[in-house]
């Protein structure tokens, strides 16, 4: 009996591996068959997801679901001309300039590293930085080169761009009205058991986690800019935003989006670059420590290196779509199989009581 078990056991640990790995390629040549439309469509949920909060707020103060959806998106829709009108023109503006300035910037760098190369040679100090100044000046090259390339096609983007915004709003209008009854007739396929968790478990970790990590990237946004700008920093607003985008990415994006800004800013300034990368790291810490324990808390409840390796399944997968959504997918799929079992279904989710309110039947 003992040898029995132990075989079966070790046959199921055997065979998981090559499972997974073949699920995972699998969800790949699917994503990348119906990429389109899946990137529409996980969008607009998760727009959705963020509206429902002020939506439900419009609807404690008496207000008609579907007139508190309306008001909401012209909101929101004005709220994003508005950006499109003033700061957008600013953000492409430094952009082209700092891709005017990178060659530049690329010739002082090289005249920099010549001299501290020369300082060492004075002090016989074994140091060569040739290799590594050319690897630095080759990779910025060709990102630039494939920019430029991508720029041929910047009306036909910005045209598909406007048109799948508008499928967007248009879905996520629809989401917001009609998705808990679309979603609640899928669930209602499964055992209650699993239904009931899964949704709670799916509520907390999308609403949550994207709201959380779209105010954490704005705080950084609105931290850093005066910031780099009195500290002179070129294309400070850029950088900020560049850096706040960043907050997107979860565990490893902040690290990414300020190693990138203090490259840009040392091939320009060595000093300036170091000042720039001890105040994005000060604030970075301000935000990991007093803001995030607040918004986001222990929700998630996954250990660091299982984040770690689903944001790199995700990427594998879907790119920087799964990258994105690969924590709280992990996160919803952890709650719940925490709530099964723990035998509490209906509250209990990760490590977080939440009440389940189901859909209303009749929503005007």
């Amino acid at each position: 009996m003992r040898r029995s078990a132990s075989l079966q056991t070790l046959l199921f640990y055997g065979l998981s591996g090559p499972m997974i790995a073949l699920n995972v390629w699998l969800l790949s040549v699917l994503f990348n068959y119906f990429k389109h439309p899946i990137t529409i469509l996980s969008v607009a949920a998760i727009l959705a997801f963020l509206l429902n909060y002020p939506v439900k707020f419009f609807e404690r103060a008496r207000v008609t679901r579907t007139q508190a959806v309306i008001i909401v998106l012209l909101v929101t829709l004005t709220l994003v001309v508005i950006l499109g009108v003033t700061l957008v023109p600013i953000v492409i503006d430094q952009t082209i300039q700092l891709l005017n300035k990178i060659p530049d910037w690329l010739t002082t760098s090289q005249a920099n590293l010549e001299q501290l190369e020369a300082f060492a040679q004075r002090r016989r100090l074994p140091l060569d930085l040739r290799v590594l100044s050319e690897q630095i000046n080759a990779s910025i090259q060709n990102i630039l080169q494939q920019l430029a390339s991508s720029a041929v096609g910047v009306a036909g983007t910005l045209l598909s761009g406007l048109l799948n915004l508008m499928l967007v709003v248009v879905l996520a209008f629809y989401m917001l009205l009609y998705g808990d009854r679309v979603w609640y007739g899928l669930i209602n396929l499964l055992p209650s058991h699993i239904g009931v968790p899964l949704t709670v478990s799916l509520q907390l970790n999308f609403q949550r986690f994207f709201l959380s990590q779209l105010l954490l990237g704005l705080f950084m946004v609105v931290a850093l800019t005066p910031i780099f700008i009195g500290m002179k920093v070129p294309f400070a607003l850029l950088f900020a935003i560049l850096i706040g985008l960043s907050e997107l990415i979860p565990f490893i994006g902040a690290t990414i989006g300020i190693g990138l800004v203090t490259v840009l800013v040392m091939l320009q300034n060595g000093w300036l670059g170091v000042q720039v990368a001890t105040t994005a790291i000060f604030m970075q810490q301000i935000k990991d420590n007093l803001l995030a324990p607040k918004l986001l808390g222990n929700f998630i409840g996954l250990n660091p290196i299982w984040i770690f390796i689903s944001i790199l399944m995700g990427f594998e997968i879907a790119g920087l779509l799964g990258t994105l959504v690969a924590v709280p997918i992990a996160g919803t799929i952890k709650g719940t199989f925490d709530a099964i079992k723990s035998n509490k279904g209906s509250n209990f989710v990760s490590t977080v009581t939440i009440p389940h309110n189901p859909p209303e039947k009749d929503r005007n």
